[in-house]
């Protein structure tokens, strides 16, 4: 049987050790390391609850926010632009690089601008680009896309790493970090030197003063942001934050859940350009504001919450699919759990109908989210958008209706349990089904199909009832009703 979508991708990866060993790898030792982090830190759930509250607020008001941040954008002397979709900020930006007649554009990590594919934008229109975040430079060099939100290059060895390198140009070179890290630093500092535009994300913009605020590890985003003369921000519409003291929470809450990190390297906040008596600073600020089906969940109950999110990729480190397939499997810009919900979102269609049956619906991403985001449930949401809109498949409809049409009855219930008993007779052995067939392929590749009991306890509760009464399992008094637990008791002199 043929397979598409996130299944033939998960079965590609499935078959990859090197991706399986380089992802679980890391997501362990993110797993853990939030645990400590958070463990010493003290009343995390007090901060989850503070976090979550400041979101709902702000994504409720979201219009209000939005035109306050823009407004003092203004102020401070930077441009914005608002997009509609991923073809109108990707022309605003190449608009802006024609107009500074720009060659060379490096960039610091941002997945709002793999989202709408600026990049491939950029050089269509004749303009470098290079992206200066380690993991980021990495895949760019191996021709991929990010496959974890916070580490882009979490599934690569440290040997593959070392074969880019070489082959862009290193001589020599190691698998030690910091050779590896010593001829990436060397290379991308003469590209800040002779930029001509620098390209952020942005972690949050806060509304009462009009700031773009940066968290990151490695310092190239303030080299990005303040080298060139012109500075262009990219954020998607929901990463406003009403005031400054918001950002105490966050501050917490990002760097903890994402790489457990007591506090984060560097948090740098942009207000407008560079003033005409500052030596430093970018002279010339666009920030670009992404709505691309974002504004579509605002006043849906079931989904509103997705906007919430703030990227931390702690919900991927806990999940049990992403773990096992990495990101690639997922086919989009996010994966894991929060691209699982966020991708059918922003792009409705069958195309990604696929991803929210990448879950077990375990809810280890509701708890790992420092927000409280209720990704299982919409998951399970969408799985019924899809049902609903005829997104599954005839085979899926059909052995629904015919599940339906046996529970319905208990008559035929138990006709057709009897039926399988019959059935599982050459298939069954120790207490299991192995055989590879039909179905039943896609679960005992991985694991045993448990048999049917030779009887059922539905079957067998008559006998036991008969039992309780004659006093034969007076001796295992938990094994029965209470009134017989009580009989038992009294017969033996208990109180």
């Amino acid at each position: 049987m043929s397979q598409t979508g996130i299944q033939a991708r998960a079965n590609t990866a499935l078959h990859n050790p090197l991706l399986q060993k380089a992802v679980q790898f890391t997501t362990d030792r993110l797993r853990t390391r939030k645990a400590n982090v958070t463990e010493a830190f003290g009343h995390w759930q007090e901060w989850r609850d503070r976090g979550r509250d400041i979101r709902a607020h702000t994504i409720a008001h979201l219009d209000y926010y939005l035109k306050q941040f823009a407004d003092n954008v203004r102020k401070a002397g930077g441009h914005v632009h608002f997009a509609a979709d991923a073809t109108e900020a990707a022309q605003a930006i190449v608009s802006i690089a024609e107009a500074k007649q720009a060659k060379l554009v490096v960039k610091s990590k941002s997945m709002v601008s793999e989202e709408i594919h600026l990049n491939r934008h950029l050089e269509e229109a004749g303009v470098r680009v290079v992206e200066t975040d380690l993991g980021e430079y990495i895949i760019q060099l191996s021709g991929e896309t990010p496959s974890h939100i916070i580490i882009p290059s979490i599934h690569k060895t440290r040997e593959q790493i070392r074969d880019l390198f070489t082959e862009a140009g290193g001589k020599n070179l190691t698998t030690d970090t910091k050779a590896l890290t010593g001829f990436a630093r060397q290379t991308l500092r003469k590209m800040f030197q002779t930029a001509d535009i620098g390209i952020t994300g942005c972690n949050f913009g806060i509304a009462e003063s009009g700031t773009v605020v940066l968290f990151t590890n490695e310092g190239n985003a303030d080299m990005v942001a303040n080298l060139p003369r012109t500075h262009v921000v990219i954020m998607g519409m929901e990463r406003i934050l009403p005031t400054f003291a918001d950002l105490e929470v966050f501050s917490h809450l990002l760097p903890k859940s994402a790489t457990g990190q007591n506090v984060i390297t560097y948090m740098s906040c942009f207000t407008g350009p560079a003033r005409a008596d500052e030596q430093d600073g970018a002279r010339d600020l666009h920030v670009v504001i992404l709505d691309n089906g974002r504004s579509r969940q605002l006043g849906d109950p079931d989904f509103q919450p997705i906007l919430h999110c703030i990227r931390c990729g702690a919900c991927l480190n806990v999940c049990p699919v992403y773990r096992q397939i990495g990101g690639h499997a997922y086919g989009s810009v996010y994966p894991g759990p929060v691209g699982a919900v966020l991708t059918p979102l922003l792009n409705p269609g069958p195309e990604y109908a696929d991803l929210p049956y990448a879950s077990s619906l375990c809810g280890a991403c509701y708890e790992a989210c420092p927000v409280q985001i209720p990704l299982h449930d919409m998951l399970v949401k969408l799985r019924q958008r899809n049902v609903r809109e005829g997104y599954n498949k005839a085979g899926e409809r059909g052995a629904f209706r015919a599940f339906r049409f046996v529970f319905a009855n208990s008559r035929r219930y138990r006709a057709v349990i009897r039926g399988g008993r019959l059935g599982q007779v050459l298939l069954a052995r120790g207490g299991g089904i192995d055989a590879r067939i039909g179905p039943l392929r896609g679960w005992t590749e991985a694991r045993r199909a448990p048999a049917l009991a030779k009887r059922s306890f539905r079957e067998h509760w008559p006998k036991l009832q008969q039992e309780l009464a004659q006093g034969r399992l007076a001796d295992t008094p938990t094994t029965g009703t209470p009134d017989a637990r009580e009989t038992a008791a009294s017969k033996e002199g208990q109180p």
